[in-house]
């Protein structure tokens, strides 16, 4: 039997599926008593799975990430579907069709590395070139930018993310430089390209998405430092010229500083033009990726709104349907 993906699901549907785990929560009723709170989700949309009387031993090897075979039913709750579960078992990702869970086709894929590729190697600054091919020419890094997302749970969250993600921000300086003239464009498309380049190493693809032994302890921003730094060697080695080391210096800061703040992460704040423009549109398609995809995953078709969405602490107003 086909399966029933998130879209099709109806109030008091029975539900016996593969899921992809968005989010794991466990939490406590009044009475104290654990009940595991899961958003399952597929390439169409995200449903809430719960399930009450837990023990944390008995959810323990279900993680963000993974693959889950869920067993319920549909309900139709305050006027949001969620799923009650009896069963969540964890599933190996060897045994799951990706196709049910990807957002982009291969294809896809490719044309934006090829988008990426035009771009980058078509600037005029002879070193920033030279760096960007030393980085494309690099098929193993490639191939993790195929698959890697752009996050686990929020936004560009499936195969190829970080990929587009890249592209839509390189296209976005662009077009922000030709109205701020004083910006260097090349400097800000390879700091577009750089900011994230260490989730390639952080974030694990084989079995779901989760984070590496590296990825936990180092985080992307100085995984990210570290990649550069080793392709900057290896220019100089190759080409027997060395690095302009201001040029250095301002893209390892754009890459520490992307988050924009000590609150979230970044160890410097932006102190260069290119580096709060970074910032600010790296932040800009964060947030409006999650808006849009909350409209899209949203179950209830019937809703001018969403369902809450607590890391934006908010629902988004999907706007007044016709019947």
């Amino acid at each position: 039997m086909s399966r029933r993906f998130v879209t099709d699901l109806k109030d008091g549907e029975i539900v016996d599926d593969v899921f992809l785990v968005s989010d794991k929560q466990l939490r406590a009723n009044r009475n104290a008593a654990l009940y595991l709170s899961v958003d399952l989700r597929d390439k169409t949309g995200m449903i809430n799975g719960r399930m009450w009387n837990v023990s944390e031993d008995s959810c323990s090897e279900i993680q963000s990430g993974g693959f889950v075979r869920a067993r319920g039913k549909v309900q139709l709750f305050q006027g949001t579907l969620q799923l009650i579960l009896t069963h969540c078992d964890t599933v190996s990702a060897n045994g799951v069709d990706p196709v049910d869970f990807e957002k982009m086709s291969s294809v896809k894929i490719d044309q934006l590395l090829e988008q990426l590729r035009t771009i980058l190697l078509g600037f005029e600054n002879s070193h920033l070139r030279t760096l960007m091919e030393f980085f494309l020419v690099d098929e193993t890094l490639l191939q993790a930018l195929a698959e890697t997302p752009a996050g686990v749970k929020a936004h560009h969250a499936y195969p190829g993310g970080l990929v587009e993600h890249m592209v839509t921000l390189l296209k976005s300086a662009e077009k922000i430089c030709e109205v701020y003239t004083d910006i260097d464009v090349e400097l800000l498309q390879a700091g577009v390209f750089l900011h994230d380049i260490g989730k390639t190493r952080e974030l694990s693809c084989t079995s779901g998405f989760n984070y590496t032994d590296e990825g936990q302890l180092l985080g992307h921003l100085m995984i990210g430092v570290e990649m550069l730094t080793e392709k900057i060697h290896r220019v100089t080695e190759l080409t027997k010229e060395p690095f302009p080391q201001e040029l250095e210096w301002r893209l390892k800061h754009m890459i520490l500083s992307h988050h924009g703040s000590y609150e979230f992460g970044s160890p410097r704040l932006p102190m260069t033009p290119e580096a709060i423009i970074l910032h600010m549109i790296d932040n800009l398609d964060a947030k409006l990726h999650e808006f849009t995809r909350a409209i899209e995953d949203d179950p209830n078709s019937a809703s001018h709104w969403t369902l809450f969405i607590p890391r934006l602490d908010r629902k988004i107003f999907k706007g007044i349907r016709q019947t």
